[in-house]
This record gives C-alpha cells, structure tokens and sequence, in this order.
C-alpha cells in the first residue's frame, strides 16, 4: 500500500506535469525563452505555486523537523528568513522583472552581461550560481533516498534512490520547461497542506499528549532548554546572533539565486509578483507544525536509522502512522524533492548554455542553446548524485552553505539596482575576496575564534559589499544605457510575441 500511493502520486504528477506544459503552447515554440521562463506569461497563480515551491521543499519539511528533533529552538531559523526573504523580495523582485521584460533577459547572468556590459562578469556568475545551485540540489537528492528508505526499505539501495530521483526531476522539465515545474510544485503544495493537516490533527494522540501544544510542554519536560537558544545543547554556537546573522545571510541571498530571478522573469505582470510577496508569507506558518512534529517525535523516543537528523520526522511517521498514510507521506516528499530540484536543473541549463558557452559562441542559434541547455542539465544533474552518494549532512547545514556560497553575487545585484557607479570590476573583485573570506582556512579559523555564533556566509558578504563600493569609487561606472538595466524605472511594454533577444556580446 505505502510503494503504491508514493508510485501513483509521483507518476501521475509527472506525466501531468509533462502534458500541462506541452499543452501550453509554449513547448511548442521550442525557443528557450518559452522553455527557461514559461514565456513570461505566469499570472498570479501561477506564479503563486511557482514561487511557493521556495518555502515548501524537502528543505522545510525534512530540515527543519529535523533541527527541531536533534537541537530544539535552533529550527527556528524557518520563521525568521521567510518572513524577512519576502519584506525584501516585495521590493527586488518586480526590479528584476522589470528588467528582465525590457531587456529580454532569461538568466540572471544575463543580468549582470546587460547592467555592465560586461559578457565576461555573465560567464563568472554564472559558474558561480551553477555551484550553488549544484549545492542545493543536493538537499533535494540526499532527502530522496531517505524517503525511499521509508517506502521500499532495503529492496533499493539509497545511491540508486538518488540516482533514479535525478532522472526524474530530468523528466519534470526536460520536454516542457518551467511551465511542468509550475505544475508539479502546484501538486506538491496541495499535497504538503494536506499531509500537514493530517499529521497535526492526530500527532497529540500519538505521543499520549493531551493537545499538539501539550507537545512543546512535554518536551520542555524531557529535555529543559529546548524552547530557548541555543536550544537542547547549552554549548551549541546556536544563540540569538547566530538566529540573527543566519536569517539575514538567507533573505538577503534568497532572490540572489539564479533560479529565482528566472522564476521572476516569469511572471506576466509586476503586480501579480507584488501579490505573492505579500500573501505568501503565510506559507511560512506551516513551520509551526513542521517543527511541532520534529518536537512530537522527539517526545515519542523517534530513533532514525545512524541518529541522522534528516530522517525524523520520516522515521516517526513510519513508526506511529498506518501504510496509507506512510505512502502519501512519501509520495509529497518525492514532489517536495522533485519540483524544486527540477528548476534548480533547468536553471543550470540555461546559465551553462547562455552565459558560459554563449560567451564563446554568440552565434549559436536557439535551437542548440536550447538542446546545449537539456544536455548540459543532464551533467549537472550527475555531479549534484556523484556529491551526494554517502552524504549525511544536515539539510539545514547544507541551505545554510549554498546561501553563503550564492551570497556572494548579492551585493553585486542589490548595488546594481540603487547604485549608477557600481562597476563590474567591483563586483568581481567583492565576489573574489567574498570567497576568501568564506573558504580560506586563516579566515575561516579567524571568524570561528573571533565570532563563533556568527553565520560566516554574512560576514563574507559584508566584506564583499565593502569591497564592491570602494573599487567601484576608484573604477569608471559604466555607460548609461548599461546602468538604465537597473536603475530605469519606467514600465516596460508587453513582452515580445516571438523569441526575447540575447543580451549584445
């Protein structure tokens, strides 16, 4: 029963999500524009699951659990970046629509090439928003081959898990593009609130608690201190500062990553990107029973496979739950890992194609950049399985590294819509001495002994700005029609009926 209800519901959302997006109109053009950004058409609904997908991913439902089981208040961290991430994405993200329908842009690199005329800077961020981005599907893979664990057990081995999950977020987007990722994450959504539902309405009777808020007092019980920072370890760096500068190091590198800024480009108006920056921020109140259930299983004596963090909330509900709902348990993680990691994909495509390849053959027509785009997703998606077979770090460990490996092109994109002198010559060398300051071993052991509960990717990014600012004061800013990409406020017109054209090399 349980393999059944995870099979049904992980096949029939990809072949719905193949025929949605075939039946567009937009696969059918074959053009990369209609395949990498939905042909900028998502209304707000749209746009809403599309967005959405950012808040519920194996990430919040897996990681975040999974904090609140092994460390307690440290988990959080989900309420704080949410609600901060969409405060500023109400902000940024029409900028970078609007910049994106007047310019014709379909990656974030191409951003950066048009704001500084500068083709090479596109093909630098680009390498460094495809690392990120590699980073970040591995949380997707890693959670895979837990839940395949949960439903088959033994009879597939978790590396094959993970290799069979990469060929099907491959499949999600390989045909139809965004527009099946927009369907899938519309699926998993549903999905999520109904799993929610379910496991909060019958959890309190599962751990012999009187409520679900009888829950938080039962553990405080178990394990006194959990409630509070630095949650149940009392030497754990995880204070007030390290919520702090971990919440801020998220919402400030949340819309910096290049799969967002495709998804914006999406959207078929500004105002329907400003509605979901308002509204959704409610998502973010599933965290409370996400982190309820993560304290539900720990009241409940939950014992994981290896004591792996990651798999909590998945062994708990194995332990206490019937096969039914085991299975649809499974199947949404499967989506929770799927829709997401499928864009993450498709997004690496099109910075490879566009703004790495492109940089060297500009001439290439849009049929290869488009073939160049699946291919070249197929090898990222390889390298994402190859680092994730044995990995047991903790998901939120591995979000907190992708945003501070990401947060290096922050300054460069916020500085670019505030700022006419910002040069590319100073976002490079900010990106450059970012990443010292991130993965140098002296840096590193600096910040560890000077700042402990510090988040490092902020500090990093700090120094970056710093940097970008005073080598773009000694540097010429660039010409004005570079600078209008992000600094020209005025509406742009609708969005060309054919192909948008390729940022001038």
């Amino acid at each position: 029963m349980t393999l059944l209800i995870a099979i049904v519901i992980v096949l029939g959302t990809t072949l719905g999500a193949i025929g949605f997006g075939r039946r567009s109109g937009t696969a059918s053009a074959a053009t990369v524009s209609n395949w990498a950004v939905g042909g900028r058409r998502f209304g707000v609904v749209l746009f809403w699951f599309m967005n959405a997908g950012e808040i519920y991913t194996t990430f919040a439902v897996l990681g975040i659990s999974g904090y609140a089981w092994a460390l307690g208040a440290p988990a959080y961290l989900a309420f704080t970046s949410v609600s901060l991430s969409y405060a500023i994405g109400y902000w940024l993200m029409p900028k970078i629509w609007r910049a994106g329908r007047k310019h014709g842009l379909i990656t974030q690199a191409d951003f950066f090439t048009a704001r500084f005329d500068a083709p090479w800077l596109g093909a630098v961020t680009a390498l460094v928003g495809i690392a990120a981005l590699i980073v970040y599907v591995q949380i997707q893979l890693v959670s895979l081959s837990l839940i395949v664990r949960l439903t088959i057990g033994s009879a597939v081995s978790p590396d094959v898990a993970v290799v069979v999950g990469a060929l099907l977020m491959l499949a999600f987007v390989f045909l139809a593009g965004l527009r099946s990722a927009a369907f899938s994450a519309g699926v998993k959504d549903v999905l999520m609130i109904v799993v929610m539902v379910l496991l909060t309405v019958t959890v309190a009777g599962k751990v012999g608690a009187s409520s679900f808020l009888d829950i938080f007092h039962l553990a405080e019980q178990q394990h006194p201190g959990i409630g509070s920072f630095p949650g149940i370890d009392p030497e754990s760096p995880t204070t007030t500062v390290w919520l702090m500068t971990s919440a801020l190091n998220v919402a400030l590198g949340n819309w910096v990553f290049p799969h967002l800024f495709q998804v914006s480009y999406s959207a078929a108006s500004g105002s329907a990107i400003r509605r979901n920056a308002i509204w959704q921020p409610l998502y973010s109140l599933a965290y409370f029973f996400i982190i309820l259930l993560g304290f539900a299983a720990l009241v409940a004596g939950t014992k994981p496979e290896g004591g792996n963090l990651n798999a909590a909330l998945l062994q708990f509900v194995s332990d206490e739950y019937p096969s039914w709902v085991i299975g649809l348990v499974a199947g949404t993680g499967f989506l929770l890992a799927l829709a997401p990691g499928s864009v993450l994909l498709l997004t690496s495509g099109s910075l490879f194609a566009r703004n790495v390849v492109g940089l060297a053959r500009p001439d290439l027509s849009d049929r290869t950049t488009l073939w160049i785009c699946r291919l070249s997703m197929t090898v990222f998606a390889a390298v994402a399985v190859w680092l994730t077979l044995g990995q047991s770090t903790s998901l939120v460990d591995i979000l907190l590294y992708a945003y501070s490996a990401i947060g290096m092109l922050a300054p460069g994109v916020f500085f670019s819509f505030v700022w006419r002198r910002t040069s590319a010559a100073g976002v490079l060398l900010g990106i450059i001495t970012g990443f010292v300051a991130l993965l140098a071993p002296f840096a590193k052991d600096f910040w560890a002994e000077q700042l402990p509960t510090w988040e490092p990717g902020l500090i990093a990014m700090a120094i970056n700005a710093a940097v970008l600012v005073l080598v773009s004061v000694l540097t010429p800013a660039p010409k004005a029609k570079a600078t209008a990409v992000g600094l020209d406020l005025t509406a742009p017109t609708a969005a060309p009926a054919a192909e948008v054209v390729r940022p001038a090399h």
